[in-house]
């Protein structure tokens, strides 16, 4: 890639960072108090702290940070977790993920990846201004179940207050800085609100919240429209809006009913296209008015759950939950090969549009006993449910491109904890898959001979284990180490619709068989006063992965084994109670075997790994009322097997600063805040374009420097 397109100055700026965070003191965890939360990921009620592996807890105050910089939800999560994938800054989130693999992603624990056919949408069905706080278990687990091959993040939605009645209103502008007398009229304004109301009774509370936005045109760093992305669709130029509402009840002290639905829909205004770019010349695809043929992309989603909790039940404490998910996700219009036929249109005049459909159901019933043996043993055992049915066809002409298929899952499961000496956990567990997968008949599309594929059923049934220990020899210290298996199910779409040999029975295809998942890791945290250090070492592997790859343009699955290797590393101190300073390391190294011979001979590249990474970021509270952040991340150059995918690395720096306002000496009701991202206005081509090597219309350049100014009032 010619060095005129890479920013070459991101090191220094980065040592410059550092260099004012050092003088401030060290480095500070961003949440100390999340060690001490109860980790509902876990199933067992774990905190943080008391897990066998790596468990971060991000809190509302961090997310709130980042939704000052950006409202991308991925841009949030890669820029608390150095080992999640950098963001594409698109509607799809493909190839962002976490330690080399792709993380289960809940919502109050209610799976929102499709299991059978993955979307790449997964990130996209819940506004973050309504989350109460991220919890995300790093690395394969099995009490989750299906689909955390490389961890899992579950997003907690908020919660009412103490307060008997309370509202919240809270409104943000974004415009970038190049030309801001022009940007204002060329739709490069950025606008967004969220409303709060909640409130609590003698034994009922309630909570109704909704957010909209409307993103307008996106700008790099000289100025440039960025392209928009007219098939997998974009986040510029779009709206969305979001409605939870939530209902509880407290039969008595100890049960409780909750009801919860959330609604989220993202569509794209359509009111661009896309100029390609150029990958040796270092010019990326941008963006000029016009109008994509088809209809614009969207996606939407309904999240039902309802929960129901007794603390007490005969000296054990039952959870239970049945849910529901109804997503549809359609991609935006395009002439490609794939879509053409003679008998509907001449070739390369035909212009079509995937639309996936999926239907869940399911429930997660947990049951903890927590005082065996004098109250040194903790057992949870439980079960899981799970039905997916979901169908992939071509919106334009009716056709089918994926055939409906249907999964089923039940899982039972049996987690336990023993506190064998004062200093001294062992954690052990199993879990039982029993799996379907039933799959129509049907017909390829023209582009792959209409060949007839014969329908089936494949059974699964799997055995799943995980154990660990956390050891405490000295007060501050904390040695950890875990073994744990994942269980995932390739994507089916990627396999089915690209079959062009006759004969073809889905019972039989090796490509269908479930992704195992051996995961490994060992690490130590040391908590001392103002101190918060913590690292870890890890190993992932699969004897048959999932590993995406590029063929002339197009994304395949390539079932090989592979195997993921790294490191994380965090520091952090607090000077005082007014500063926090933190920074956070992670390297990931995968290899797969290309060609079938046992021997892991080739580097796993930027669709399946995320480059090295280090965050850095400073929080102040200079007087009570005014409070600063400045964060800076640096993604390290990387080479790969195919020299045209090398990834040239780039620095960007972040800040914010809120002032709490008052009234007449009470309680602060209202606060001002401003944000700049990317201060240096750096440009750069993001990590994913660099190191895949996407169609020339996907040469996308990353986000210029942006402003923002919001209010946020409580009443």
């Amino acid at each position: 890639m010619p060095s005129s397109s890479l920013p070459r100055h991101g090191g220094a700026q980065l040592a410059a960072v550092l260099a004012v965070l050092v003088s401030q003191g060290a480095f500070a965890q961003a949440d100390p108090e999340a060690a001490t939360v109860v980790v509902s990921a876990t199933r067992s009620n774990l905190t943080a702290d008391d897990a066998p592996q790596t468990v971060l807890v991000i809190g509302k105050e961090d997310i709130a940070r980042q939704l000052a910089i950006s409202g991308n939800s991925s841009d949030v999560l890669a820029s608390l977790l150095p080992s999640f994938a950098p963001s594409r800054g698109k509607m799809t989130g493909s190839a962002e993920t976490l330690r080399g693999r792709t993380p289960l992603i809940l919502v109050d624990g209610v799976p929102q990846s499709n299991p059978l056919r993955p979307t790449g949408r997964e990130a996209h069905t819940i506004d973050y201004a309504l989350v109460e706080r991220i919890e995300v278990i790093q690395g394969a687990n099995a009490v989750n179940g299906l689909g955390a091959t490389g961890g899992t993040i579950n997003i907690v939605t908020r919660r009412p207050g103490k307060d008997t009645l309370s509202q919240s209103l809270d409104v943000q502008a974004t415009l970038p800085t190049t030309d801001i007398g022009s940007s204002i009229g060329n739709n490069t304004m950025n606008y967004k609100a969220a409303y709060r109301l909640e409130g609590r009774g003698d034994a009922f509370d309630y909570l109704f919240a909704l957010s909209y936005e409307d993103q307008g045109l996106h700008l790099d760093g000289q100025g440039r429209p960025l392209g928009t992305d007219n098939t997998q669709g974009d986040l510029m130029d779009s709206r969305s809006y979001d409605v939870l509402a939530k209902l509880g009840y407290d039969i008595d002290a100890d049960q409780r009913l909750q009801l919860s639905v959330n609604r989220y829909r993202l569509k794209s205004k359509a009111g661009y296209l896309a100029v390609a770019g150029d990958r040796a010349r270092g010019i990326p695809t941008v963006s000029v008015e016009g109008n994509p043929p088809g209809t614009p992309p969207w996606n939407d989603v309904w999240t039902t759950a309802l929960t129901y909790r007794h603390a007490s039940l005969a000296g054990m404490e039952l959870s239970a939950m049945v849910f529901n998910q109804e997503f549809e996700g359609l991609f935006g219009a395009d002439n490609s090969a794939t879509f053409q036929d003679p008998l509907i249109a001449p070739a390369g005049t035909l212009y079509d549009q995937s639309r996936i459909v999926a239907s869940k159901y399911g429930s997660k019933v947990g049951l903890t006993k927590s005082d065996l043996l004098d109250g040194r043993l903790k057992l949870t055992g439980g079960f899981d449910t799970l039905y997916d049915k979901g169908e992939q066809d071509l919106y334009g002409t009716g056709r089918n491109y994926v055939p409906p298929s249907a999964f089923r899952n039940l899982s039972l499961f049996l987690q336990g904890e023993a506190q064998v000496t004062d200093a001294l956990a062992l954690h052990a567990g199993i879990r039982r898959e029993r799996s379907d997968v039933r799959i129509d008949s049907y017909t390829t599309l023209a582009s792959f001979r209409r060949v007839a594929v014969e329908g089936g059923k494949l059974d699964f049934n799997e055995t799943l284990k995980n154990a660990g220990l956390v050891f405490k020899p000295l007060q501050p210290v904390s040695l950890f180490a875990s073994y744990s298996e994942g269980f995932g199910m390739p994507d089916i779409g990627r396999v089915l619709r690209s079959i062009n040999t006759p004969g073809v029975s889905v019972a039989r295809m090796r490509d269908l068989q479930p992704i195992l998942t051996r995961s490994a890791e060992a690490g130590v945290r040391i908590r001392e006063g103002a101190w918060d250090l913590d690292a870890s070492w890890f190993r992932s592997r699969s004897d048959l992965g999932a590993r995406v790859a590029t063929v002339n343009g197009a994304f395949v699955m390539a079932r090989e084994k592979t195997r993921i290797d790294g490191f994380d590393a965090a520091a952090g101190y607090r000077f005082g109670k007014a500063h926090r300073a933190r920074i956070a390391y992670a390297r990931t190294n995968g290899r797969y075997d290309s060609d079938a011979d046992g021997t892991l001979d080739a580097r796993l590249d930027g669709l399946n790994v995320a480059p090295d990474r280090v965050i850095a970021s400073w929080t102040a509270d200079w007087n009570g009322r005014l409070s600063s952040f400045v964060q800076a991340q640096h993604a390290f150059s990387d080479t790969f097997d195919d020299p045209a995918m090398n990834f040239g690395g780039y620095t960007l720096v972040d800040a914010s600063a809120n002032w709490k306002l008052r009234e007449g000496g009470k309680v602060p009701h209202g606060e001002l805040r401003f944000a700049v991202s990317n201060v240096f206005d750096r440009m750069y081509i993001t990590y994913f374009s660099q190191s895949a090597l996407v169609e020339p219309k996907r040469y996308f350049a990353g986000r210029g420097r942006t402003v923002s100014l919001g209010y946020a009032l409580r009443f």
